[in-house]
């Protein structure tokens, strides 16, 4: 297919090119995988600017995405690529091969670079989705840096830059710049542009932004940073926002206030524990949904209302394809009862088969995992509805996982994204937090004490 480029994308694959250390944040579905790779093809074939390229993604992107558009497109004929992802074997073979690109997964940076016993000789590296590397402690990010300085070129993709706070922001700029624009050290990022914010004693469990921090912050690293917003740059369809709203029997809203009150529920079958306000909010949003692990990992079914509106949504789409989102194992095990109840055909998708029979239009349903299906998956030819029957707490996992039909290539003019919600629950408030973009550990915690305030 010939690569015509949109103005937006001409002038991200220039920003590439004459930027040796760039930040690209780039909207869901604006085709940030093609503007990269266009621009690596111009440096290698072009300018001779560089000669080997490492590029780190997660790991179906790594595996499929990246190889797919090499394919795609009549320009990208020439570029040479190995993925190095599967056994240690097969990944070593891939790295020792002759290729322009290697293709690696994350979890494997540490590997390649420490335990691979291949030289670290790229001369450009890309991280796609650099939010994952917002850990200065993770061994990912540390191994990384290790050889950081051999790397004259270095480019970060991401639409999600600091999906939890700012903080995420200071890892993501030393991986590219060495601490060059937010500071080599943490501590020093923090006592700059932070205050503690929920305290115990001297232990301080978050921070907020000082005044006029976030400016500042913008400032600094405006100069290798470019951002787009897909609504800017090209004609999305139109998203709308429903709530299907549950309502729990009175005996099923007992159970779940006296958990949140007293943190132990006895019940016939099990207890259930819940020793502090994160495990606390996983056990709410697990009885919001229906069912809950006890103490010894059983299974305790708490309500059926989700199952019913789930089972409401799919009668009223008469065939029309629906994407479900879950969060729990219970979760996915529950709903595929009662899908081979109704006699309705579905898959997860969890395996490239999965994924062509949806995009084929071949599925009436298909399960997700946001944590798996998060980046990168185009899903959007299966289908333009998505019905969240558990929400998450991740702001970054919710939008991308949205962004898988509302994107670019979307036939339909119209995505719809239902989230069945069971009213006064601690569903209300995770809604609330996604709405308000907070995401982050602190809202967690409060909306958990809200919860318990509530008489």
């Amino acid at each position: 297919m010939k690569y015509e480029p949109h103005s937006y994308q001409q002038f991200a694959i220039s920003y590439i090119e004459e930027h040796p250390v760039a930040a690209v944040l780039l909207d869901m579905g604006l085709g940030k995988t093609s503007i990269t790779l266009t621009a690596i093809n111009d440096l290698l074939f072009d300018s001779f600017d560089i000669h080997k390229v490492l590029v780190v993604a997660p790991l179906r992107v790594a595996r499929n995405t990246w190889s797919d558009e090499i394919s795609k497109w009549e320009h990208l004929s020439d570029l040479r690529y190995a993925i190095a992802v599967g056994t240690e074997s097969e990944r070593v073979a891939a790295l020792i091969s002759k290729a322009d690109i290697y293709i690696i997964n994350r979890e494997n940076v540490q590997w390649l670079i420490e335990a691979s016993g291949v030289s670290f000789d790229f001369d450009m590296v890309i991280v796609d989705e650099l939010s994952s590397f917002k850990n200065h402690q993770a061994k990912r990010f540390r191994a990384l840096m290790k050889v950081r300085p051999k790397v004259r070129r270095m480019v970060g993709l991401t639409g999600t830059p600091s999906s939890n706070g700012l903080m995420d922001l200071f890892a993501e700029f030393k991986l590219l710049d060495m601490g060059e624009r937010l500071g080599r050290f943490i501590g020093q990022y923090r006592s700059a542009y932070f205050k503690p914010d929920k305290m115990n004693g001297q232990i301080v469990f978050s921070y907020k932004p000082l005044p006029g921090a976030e400016q500042q912050i913008y400032n600094k690293i405006s100069d290798i940073t470019i951002s787009m917003k897909s609504t800017n740059h090209i004609k999305m369809p139109e998203l709308v926002n429903s709530r299907y709203v549950v309502h729990l029997s009175e005996k099923e809203q007992e159970r779940y206030e006296e958990l949140k009150k007293d943190l132990v529920l006895q019940m016939p079958d099990g207890d259930i524990t819940a020793a502090n306000a994160a495990s606390l909010s996983t056990k709410l949003c697990q009885m919001a949904n229906g069912a809950v692990y006890s103490d010894d990992e059983n299974i305790l079914k708490i309500h059926d209302k989700k199952l019913d509106a789930l089972e409401d949504i799919i009668e009223a789409a008469n065939g029309k394809p629906i994407l479900v989102a879950y969060w729990f194992k219970h979760d996915f095990q529950r709903i595929t009862e009662r899908l081979y109840k109704l006699k309705v055909p579905f898959a997860r998708l969890d395996t490239d088969a999965s994924i062509r029979k949806w995009n084929a239009g071949e599925l009436p349903v298909a399960l997700i995992h946001p944590a798996s299906a998060g980046h990168g998956l185009n899903l959007q030819s299966g289908g333009s509805t998505l019905v969240w029957f558990g929400l998450t707490w991740s702001l970054e996992l919710y939008q991308q996982t949205v962004a898988r039909l509302w994107r670019q290539g979307q036939s339909s003019n119209t995505v719809v994204v239902q989230h069945i919600i069971a009213k006064g629950t601690i569903d209300e408030r995770v809604m609330r937090a996604l709405s308000l973009k907070d995401s982050t550990q602190s809202a967690l915690i409060d909306a958990v004490k809200a919860e318990i305030s509530v008489k």
